[in-house]
C-alpha cells in the first residue's frame, strides 16, 4: 500500500490524537523510558538553582527592610531570596498570609525552602510553616517560639526583664480602621527604641527605626498559637544575648523546646541589622544540614 493511500484512510481527528498522544508520552513523569527521563530531569534542572530558596518574615515594629544586610549576604552567595511583608494584623491572619505565600506563590513552586522569622515573625512561621512540604528547614532569629496554645503575650511574660513588659507605659495605642471592638494598633513610645528595642545600634539608625515603625495589634499578644511546625521541621535559632525585649533566658527556653540548634551572638533584639554576618551564617548552616 502506498504512502499516499495510507495517508488518505487516516482522519484528521485520528491524526491530531495520535500527535498529541506523542507529545504527552514525552512529557508525562513515568511515561518516558530512564535514560529520557533522566536527560529531561537534567535539561528542566538547568534552568534552576539547586539551592534552596530562603524567605525571611520580619517581626513586629519593623518592615522587611530590617532584613537588608542579611539579603545583601544570601543574594552574593547566588541564594533566591523573599522578604514579603508580614501583614500585622494578628497571628491567625498574619500566619495564613505567609502560607499563601509559601503555597501559592507560583515563583515557589518544585522550590526548597528555608523559612526565617524574626521576633513577632517566628510565631508567623510556627504557623504558616504547617503542611508545607517545601519548607525544610525553620531559622528564628530572637524570636517567639511557641508550642501549641501559647500566647506571644504569655512568652513574653513567662520570664521576667522585658523592656517593653507595661504595656500601658511602653505604647502608644491608636485605633484603626475595622478594628474589632476594643482592638487598637501598639506603636512603641519613640523614646523607648534606642536603649529598648534598638539596643547596639547607632542613635541615628534607632530614631530612624522609631519613626518607620509598623504597628502590631494589641489582641495579637492573646491569640493562641496552633500545631507547631517545628515538631517536624528541623530548625535553628539566632539568640541574641543581650536581648531586652525577649529576655535571652526565655529565648534560650524556648529553642530548647523546639530541639533548635543554638548559636548565640553578642547582640540586642536586632541581630539582624546589627550582626548579619552571623544570621546569614545560621541560615547557610541551615541549607547545608538540609539540602
Amino acid at each position: 500500500m502506498s504512502l499516499s493511500r495510507t495517508a488518505r484512510r487516516i482522519s484528521l481527528p485520528a491524526l491530531l490524537m495520535a500527535l498529541l498522544t506523542a507529545v504527552l508520552l514525552a512529557i508525562v513523569p513515568g511515561s518516558a523510558s530512564p535514560a529520557r527521563a533522566s536527560a529531561g530531569a537534567a535539561a528542566a534542572g538547568a534552568g534552576h538553582s539547586a539551592k534552596p530558596v530562603i524567605v525571611l518574615e520580619h517581626g513586629a515594629w519593623a518592615d522587611a527592610s530590617s532584613w537588608n544586610s542579611v539579603i545583601s549576604l544570601l543574594q552574593r552567595s547566588g541564594f533566591t531570596v523573599y522578604a514579603p511583608p508580614n501583614p500585622l494584623r494578628g497571628l491567625p491572619q498574619d500566619s495564613a498570609s505567609l502560607h499563601q505565600f509559601l503555597t501559592q506563590n507560583a515563583a515557589l513552586h518544585g522550590q526548597p525552602i528555608v523559612l526565617v522569622g524574626h521576633s513577632y515573625g517566628g510565631a508567623v512561621i510556627t504557623n504558616a510553616a504547617v503542611g508545607v512540604p517545601a519548607v525544610r528547614a525553620l531559622v528564628y532569629v530572637d524570636a517567639f517560639i511557641p508550642d501549641q496554645g501559647d500566647t506571644i503575650g504569655f512568652l513574653a511574660a513567662q520570664t521576667p526583664g522585658s523592656c517593653l513588659g507595661d504595656p500601658a507605659a511602653d505604647f502608644n495605642p491608636v485605633p484603626y480602621l475595622g478594628a474589632p471592638s476594643g482592638d487598637v494598633d501598639l506603636y512603641i513610645k519613640p523614646n523607648l527604641v534606642p536603649g529598648c528595642f534598638a539596643t547596639g545600634l547607632p542613635a541615628s539608625q534607632a530614631a530612624v527605626i522609631a519613626t518607620t515603625q509598623r504597628p502590631l495589634t494589641a489582641s495579637a499578644f492573646a491569640e493562641p498559637s496552633g500545631p507547631p511546625a517545628w515538631k517536624t521541621i528541623p530548625s535553628w535559632a539566632v539568640i541574641g544575648t543581650a536581648d531586652q525585649v525577649i529576655p535571652p533566658a526565655e529565648l534560650t527556653l524556648m529553642a530548647k523546646r523546639a530541639g533548635a540548634r543554638i548559636t548565640d551572638v553578642n547582640a540586642g533584639h536586632l541581630s539582624l541589622i546589627s550582626e548579619p554576618s552571623v544570621v546569614t551564617r545560621v541560615i547557610r548552616q541551615a541549607v547545608h544540614a538540609t539540602g
